[in-house]
């Protein structure tokens, strides 16, 4: 894509992401709040289940779910928003990275302390997320990744083992985060670093996060998650070379923004 064509793109981005931001007015809390983003792309069959999961206090702060719906075809926002739930949707399908932008851009105007992240799909434990937070908490991290090599990985082994290990060691060398697992999307960032990350990847978002966050000086942790099999549903990435290509695509960007 030409520098011309993807500034267009980005454009256009944007614009999706601000229709989804008005149509949500941010949510003011007088206490401590850890916004929890879902993306969530045609997930109506469990992300009702999903949201039930999470806990309504962290470690002493409110929970607050955000659904993005990334111009989904079903009926997913329908579901999450009748089940009471911040619901936003993308008129038109961007990616998992403008999902997340979405997410972030609504928390950071909620004045969320803490902004995590997590699958619709089930393959995250609620019960999991006050590992993420208690490094931020206990002011040792600023950005805490989830790793399912430190952890236990209900679907290992594979040639998607390989390419993880693979992408991962590729994104350590660019920015010396020495994470080990940089795909997983079970994370939590606090929030005012979060506002210094300059984040465009409209698809891939995982590479562009991890390489901002040690390009800002963040300090990075890793901890141990169980990644569970999805609960419904097949998986969204994209099939066969499209994939590894996009997240390369996104690494190489991202490593030589300045």
């Amino acid at each position: 894509m030409s520098s011309r064509w993807r500034s267009l793109d980005r454009k256009f981005g944007d614009l999706v992401v601000a229709l989804a931001l008005a149509d949500a007015p941010p949510i003011q809390n007088t206490e401590p709040i850890v916004a929890v983003v879902i993306p969530a792309y045609n997930e109506a069959e469990g992300i009702v289940d999903v949201l039930h999961e999470l806990p309504d206090r962290l470690s002493g702060l409110v929970v607050m779910p955000i659904v993005v719906v990334d111009g989904g075809t079903d009926s997913t926002a329908m579901v999450a928003r009748a089940a009471g739930f911040t619901t936003l949707v993308h008129v038109v399908n961007r990616g998992q990275g403008d999902a997340i932008r979405t997410g972030f851009a609504h928390a950071l105007a909620s004045n969320a302390d803490i902004v995590m992240t997590m699958d619709a799909d089930g393959q995250h434990r609620p019960d999991q997320m006050g590992d993420l937070v208690a490094p931020i908490l206990a002011d040792e991290a600023d950005y805490v990744q989830g790793s399912r090599f430190l952890g236990e990985y209900e679907d290992a082994g594979g040639a998607r083992d390989l390419g993880i290990r693979g992408f991962t060691m590729l994104i350590n060398r660019v920015s010396r985060a020495g994470i080990t697992d940089c795909t997983n999307g079970f994370r939590a960032i606090r929030a005012k670093s979060l506002r210094s990350m300059h984040l465009t990847e409209p698809r891939f978002s995982a590479p562009e996060i991890i390489i901002e966050a040690a390009r800002n000086g963040l300090r990075v942790r890793e901890v141990p998650v169980h990644i569970r099999s999805r609960s419904h549903g097949e998986s969204k990435k994209p099939l066969r070379l499209a994939y590894p290509l996009g997240f390369l695509g996104v690494i190489a960007r991202s490593a030589a923004r300045r």
